[in-house]
């Protein structure tokens, strides 16, 4: 496929994917109960598999709807390591750039994120937080613990979605 057929395609799924995800959301949610029930011993392999086929097909750099939409939660290594890359104080990076939540937690004070270039170039690729070096977590260990946060990523990132639907395909054989 080339690529401006691949971007138009990519534009189709992001305008489309709220409403597949919404459509799914019940069936998804009886899909994962049963699953943390009665958890397939290969459940492990087989999101490795489904995530590494996904992603040999999709450009990340066409969507970075996680980085327009989303914000990662930043750890303190997360912010250590940052900052000193970005040569700030890590107080002046928080200042700048975060927020606590109401858990707490250090995220972005404002989407989409500041480190998206134009072009959906990460300008901190290289030492980005964990959180977005795991995004969209569908190759996680114990991927049935994750649920929830896996429930929201369909309904952001059409590699989740795909990913999902064919791993309900396989395990409902």
């Amino acid at each position: 496929m080339k690529e401006g057929e691949q971007e138009g395609k990519m534009e189709k799924m992001l305008e489309i994917l709220p409403a597949l995800a919404a459509r799914k959301q019940q069936e998804n949610k009886r899909f994962f109960k049963a699953l943390k029930k009665k958890t397939p011993k290969h459940l492990d392999s087989l999101m490795q598999e489904l995530h590494t086929e996904e992603f040999e097909q999709t450009d990340c750099l066409q969507c970075a709807q996680c980085c327009k939409t989303t914000g990662p939660l930043f750890t303190q290594a997360d912010i250590e390591r940052i900052s000193k890359k970005l040569r700030m104080k890590p107080g002046k990076f928080i200042e700048t750039y975060l927020r606590l939540d109401e858990e707490q937690d250090y995220v972005l004070q404002q989407l989409p994120c500041a480190f998206l270039g134009e072009d959906n170039h990460c300008m901190i690729y290289e030492f980005r937080p964990k959180a977005c070096r795991e995004f969209p977590h569908t190759d996680r260990k114990n991927f049935q613990q994750i649920s929830n946060l896996t429930l929201k990523n369909v309904a952001i990132c059409p590699a989740a979605y795909n990913i999902v639907e064919k791993m309900k395909a396989r395990l409902n054989k």
